[in-house]
C-alpha cells in the first residue's frame, strides 16, 4: 500500500491547474473527446498528476470510443482504490489514486474480452505521460 498524501486544499490548488483541480479534487469530469492523450504504441506510464504515483501502462490503453483515455487495468491493484460511487443517479465504481485519493475517473465491466473485461475510463486531465518508462 503507497504511503498516503494528505495536503490541505490550499496546497492542491496551489500546484493544480483550475481544471485539474476540478477534476482531480472536486470530483469532476471533462468533456470527452477533449483529452491530449490518443492511443499510440510508444512506451510509457501514465502518472496521477497530483502526486506522480505511476499508475497505467500505455500498453494497456485502448481506444472505446467513449472520448476518454481507456484502460484495461492500473500497473498494481494497489496503485489505485476503487468506490461504490451514486452520483448523478448512477451506480458506477469510482477510480482514485491509492496515494493521493485523486479522483482519476470510473471503471466499467464493458472492456476488452481477450484481456480483463474492465474498461478504466480515466480523465485526461489527472494523467501526466512519462514516454519511454
Amino acid at each position: 500500500m503507497p504511503l498516503k498524501i494528505d495536503k490541505p486544499d490550499a496546497e492542491w490548488r496551489e500546484t493544480l491547474t483550475p481544471e485539474q483541480y476540478r477534476v482531480t479534487r472536486e470530483k469532476g469530469t471533462e468533456p470527452p473527446f477533449s483529452g491530449d492523450y490518443q492511443v499510440t504504441d510508444e512506451h510509457g506510464i501514465y502518472h496521477c498528476v497530483c502526486c506522480n504515483a505511476p499508475l497505467f501502462e500505455n500498453e494497456h490503453k485502448f481506444d472505446a470510443g467513449c472520448g476518454w483515455p481507456s484502460f484495461d487495468r492500473p500497473m498494481t491493484p494497489s496503485c489505485v482504490e476503487e468506490h461504490f460511487d451514486t452520483s448523478h443517479g448512477m451506480r458506477r465504481t469510482e477510480v482514485t489514486c491509492a496515494r493521493c485519493s485523486a479522483h482519476l475517473g470510473h471503471v466499467f465491466p464493458d472492456g476488452p474480452r481477450d484481456t480483463t473485461g474492465l474498461r478504466y475510463c480515466i480523465n485526461s486531465v489527472a494523467l501526466d505521460f512519462h514516454a519511454g518508462e
